[in-house]
């Protein structure tokens, strides 16, 4: 058996369509797309037309879509200029958001600049709209950001739900879409967020570039300042052929959705099936076995508890198997799953997150259930 990658959640392999459309602004149309003789303005026009692509997937206006290193440069943008644009002085999120958000906002809590409200989460780490709806109430001057899907656990959060109500107070609501960007529609005329992201790579896109949708509701200022690209929202030379890729990595994901998705929930539920066969006491964290109500590229197994937890991605890699995971944190230490830790989940009980393309097979997971089997036999 060849490697094996589960980790598509962390990065996928990119395309061989997207670097084919990348190749030429890698080697050919090489201008300054800022310089206004004929090399800079064929690639301008290139990063427009990109542009528009990436805004009609996504049913909104051009106007809207700003190019930008990644999801964490775009969750920054989105939530540190909105405190600053507009006064905001609370922030409601949940413990489970990925890093580019929760540091974020921390660190916006301790220097004092806003007030932070960690929302109550059920045991699959889902919220409770009526507690958001309280909180509203009591001041509107809030941003609300909740991720679409968690990284980690697979669980869902409605995001339209959430953004209606988010409206209806007259509060900002940001959503970290990165998860979910290429793998489910966003229509942005009927989702009615303020902010969404996206990260190339991780729906067979390139890396290190990304965009945020700012809605022209509620403009914002500018992050990183230094010239006047992305319409004076985005100082620095356009990442060019990473965009290029970007609106073709996005365009491939929307062309092929459904028997994309088809084909890694075939993939995810024989998986769940063969860990129920042949592993006793097998659990999963979140939402992630239901395949209805969870980000379907992602399971997170929860195994029987062990001293050698910590072992398990080690023993997966020594055969072959990429992964990741981790069990919760155990007291007084940073190592392991704030995610896991944060539902209260047991630090005995070690995670392994498995995340899907649609490059993965089932032959893959009969290869990576027998030797999960070999490793959990041999510990004990």
């Amino acid at each position: 058996m060849e490697k094996v990658y589960l980790d598509n959640a962390a990065t996928t392999p990119l395309d061989e369509a997207v670097f084919e459309e990348m190749k030429p602004y890698m080697l050919n149309y090489f201008g300054n797309p800022s310089s206004i003789h004929s090399h800079g303005r064929q690639v301008r026009a290139a990063i427009e037309k990109a542009r528009k692509k990436v805004a009609d997937l996504l049913n909104t206006s051009p106007s809207e879509i700003f190019f930008t290193s990644g999801g964490t440069e775009a969750d920054n943008t989105a939530i540190r200029c909105t405190v600053e644009e507009y006064g905001v002085k609370n922030i409601i999120t949940t413990g489970l958001e990925h890093h580019a958000v929760l540091h974020t906002v921390e660190m916006l809590a301790k220097r004092g600049d806003v007030n932070l409200h960690l929302l109550d989460l059920d045991p699959q780490g889902r919220v409770d709209l009526n507690q958001i709806d309280e909180l509203l109430k009591k001041d509107p001057n809030t941003l609300v950001s909740l991720m679409h899907a968690n990284n980690e656990i697979g669980t869902l959060n409605d995001i339209d739900a959430i953004a209606n109500l988010t409206r209806e107070h007259g509060a900002i609501f940001h959503t970290d879409t990165v998860q979910t960007m290429g793998h489910f529609k966003h229509d942005l005329q009927e989702l009615k967020a303020n902010f969404i992201v996206g990260s190339a790579h991780k729906f067979h896109g390139p890396k290190g570039v990304g965009f945020l949708y700012v809605n022209h509701e509620r403009k914002i200022h500018p992050f990183i300042h230094g010239g006047a690209q992305e319409r004076n929202m985005r100082g620095g030379t356009e990442n060019v052929y990473g965009i290029i890729g970007l609106a073709k990595a996005l365009e491939l994901a929307y062309s092929h959705m459904d028997e994309h998705r088809k084909h890694i929930e075939g993939v995810k539920q024989y998986m769940i099936d063969q860990l129920k066969i042949n592993i006793d006491g097998v659990e999963f964290n979140g939402t992630s076995a239901d395949l209805d109500n969870s980000l379907y590229t992602v399971l997170n197994v929860s195994l029987p508890p062990s001293d050698d937890n910590d072992m398990l991605l080690f023993n997966l890699d020594i055969n072959g198997i990429s992964a990741s995971g981790g069990s919760a944190c155990s007291s007084g230490s940073n190592v392991g799953s704030h995610v896991l830790t944060a539902l209260g989940s047991d630090p005995m009980r070690g995670a392994i997150r498995f995340s899907f393309s649609r490059f993965n097979t089932k032959e893959q997971v009969d290869y990576v259930i027998s030797k999960l089997n070999e490793i959990l036999t041999i510990r004990v």
